[in-house]
This record gives structure tokens, C-alpha cells and sequence, in this order.
């Protein structure tokens, strides 16, 4: 079993990693939405990738190792999620509407980062803005800040 699964077990049956276990779960719940939005339209480019990875990187300040191997276990969740709702219940249950916003930009790199928005992007944008409750004014400067990171690039 992968180690970063080994976690995930040793924490939710540990009492006194309890705080372990949330943050490690809310870290695959999230990694698990960046994921979807990476393949959301059929094709990996590098540059989504790479907002994948730098997302990831800079909200849970994880090494190489650590995230390679999140990254790992968020591809293999949303494979095998019958949908968004563990993910969506997780953050919703764990994070302020400041950190759920947060997010939202993050799918936002990962959906301008070739330069197109597909379909399948936007309408999986729309959906996880509304599973994770996330108002019209607040999608929209999530994205005007995502567009403002890339074009800083």
C-alpha cells in the first residue's frame, strides 16, 4: 500500500493524529478537484500540470516526494469517485468560505493554463463552484485573479 494511503489509515485510527487525519484527507480532497479539472477536457498539457503541481505545492507546502505522491492517490480517488461529493463534503465540512474561494483560483489556473477554457472546463467549473458553495461574485474574481497570475508568467 502506497505510504501516503499508509497515512491516511494510521491516521483515522489514531486519536491523537486526528488533526492529521483531517488535513490529510482535506489535501486528497482537494488535490482530487485539481485533478478532475486537469483531465476535465480529455488532454493533459503540460501547463495545466504544472498549475496542478504549483497549486498543490504552495497550499500544503508539501516536498517533491510528498507531492508526487498526492498527486498519485488524488488520480487514483476521482478515477474511482462515483462523483464529487466525498470531495466537496470534505471541504465544505473543513474549510472557510476564504479557502474554499482559494480553490476555485486554483481550478481556475489549471483550467486557463493552455490557454483555453473547454467546455467541459467551464461547466466542471460551474458545478464545483456550486458544490463547494462558492457565490457568483467570488467565482468570478477567483478567475480575474487566476488570469492575472498566468499573465504575470
Amino acid at each position: 500500500m502506497p505510504s501516503f494511503l499508509k497515512q491516511i489509515f494510521q491516521a483515522v485510527t489514531d486519536r491523537e493524529s486526528a488533526d492529521s487525519a483531517r488535513e490529510l484527507n482535506l489535501q486528497l480532497a482537494t488535490a482530487a478537484l485539481l485533478v478532475e479539472m486537469v483531465h476535465a477536457d480529455h488532454t493533459v498539457a503540460p501547463e495545466e500540470e504544472a498549475a496542478l503541481r504549483g497549486a498543490l505545492a504552495h497550499e500544503f507546502d508539501l516536498d517533491q516526494t510528498a507531492l508526487d505522491s498526492l498527486i498519485r492517490e488524488a488520480e487514483r480517488a476521482a478515477k474511482n469517485a462515483p462523483g464529487f461529493f466525498a470531495f466537496t463534503k470534505e471541504i465544505n465540512a473543513t474549510l472557510p468560505i476564504e479557502d474554499k474561494v482559494r480553490i476555485m483560483e486554483y481550478l481556475w489556473r489549471i483550467a486557463l493554463a493552455d490557454g483555453t477554457v473547454a467546455a467541459h472546463e467551464n461547466h466542471l467549473m460551474r458545478k464545483l463552484a456550486d458544490l463547494i458553495h462558492v457565490g457568483h461574485g467570488d467565482y468570478h474574481a477567483a478567475k480575474t485573479r487566476a488570469a492575472e497570475h498566468l499573465a504575470r508568467r
